[in-house]
């Protein structure tokens, strides 16, 4: 090995090593600050103190922690099973079935996109009221199910589906709900595992809508909770760490249950 080749390995090791401390380092601060008071946080302390069990006594007490971990899984769950049957059977209508005016009308939906969601908070939010959903799980679920960033994800994955398949689904007399749930839905597992992540991950992570629609405590979600600790006159640092350690470890069990489908979800490939 040249000279040349071992400075660019060495520097691309380095580098890899850098991107891996700046990745991991936000969560081992986390791991270290729930098991320290707010005092040794702000200080800066970076080993691992003895306040872990005091301040999960102190969260448990303070807040009904399982019903609102419980709050945010049922949205959360519920958000990403409706996405995934409301979008996926959009985007197969819109690319399988022709008519004139198909790609008027999905071009509208994804110019939709790029309208914020604070210029629709106020008339989702009357919508809400008049359909008396306010300070409801389905006030937060309904308006996240009609993701059009995932109507666009499952559409580009079904560009690349045999249609050769459905033909002959057809020609022996299926119906399109049993071709669309019986062969297109299992050949397309890891696009809906992808999905699911996309789904649950920015549902469990939401912020303004829930702040907006759920009112009382009773239907708090984790998020609301980690923003009401920060936002108190005294924050205790290492219990707002504790609060979100425990937020994040569902992404990670959904992340790494379905991470086997993810990188081929992503790409688009198809299980033949």
């Amino acid at each position: 090995m040249n000279l040349k080749k071992l400075l660019f390995r060495s520097f691309a090791y380095i580098f890899l090593i850098l991107v891996f401390i700046a990745s991991v380092f936000p969560f081992y601060w986390m791991i270290v600050g729930m098991t320290n008071s707010a005092v040794d946080v702000i200080k800066g302390k970076m080993t691992f103190g003895n306040q872990l069990i005091y301040n999960f006594k102190t969260l448990t007490a303070s807040y009904n922690l399982g019903k609102i971990l419980f709050n945010s899984i049922k949205i959360s769950l519920s958000t990403m099973i409706g996405t995934l049957i409301a979008t996926s059977m959009a985007a197969y209508g819109f690319e399988i079935y022709r008519a004139r005016t198909r790609e008027k009308i999905y071009n509208i939906i994804l110019l939709s996109m790029m309208i914020p969601l604070a210029a629709l908070m106020v008339p989702l939010f009357r919508l809400i009221v008049e359909l008396k959903l306010l300070n409801t799980p389905w006030g937060v679920i309904l308006p996240a199910i009609a993701s059009v960033f995932i109507l666009f994800f499952f559409r580009q994955s079904f560009k690349s589906f045999p249609k050769e398949i459905i033909e002959a689904a057809r020609i022996d007399g299926a119906g399109e709900l049993r071709i669309f749930s019986s062969i297109v839905v299992p050949m397309m597992k890891s696009t809906y595992a992808a999905a699911a992540i996309l789904s649950f991950t920015t549902s469990w992570n939401s912020y303004l809508w829930p702040l907006i629609v759920l009112q009382t405590d009773e239907q708090k979600t984790i998020t609301l909770l980690i923003s009401s600790l920060a936002s108190a006159y005294f924050p205790e640092y290492g219990i707002i760490m504790m609060t979100i350690v425990i937020a994040t470890l569902p992404n990670i069990i959904v992340f790494f249950t379905l991470q086997r489908y993810f990188v081929q979800g992503m790409t688009g490939a198809i299980k033949q």
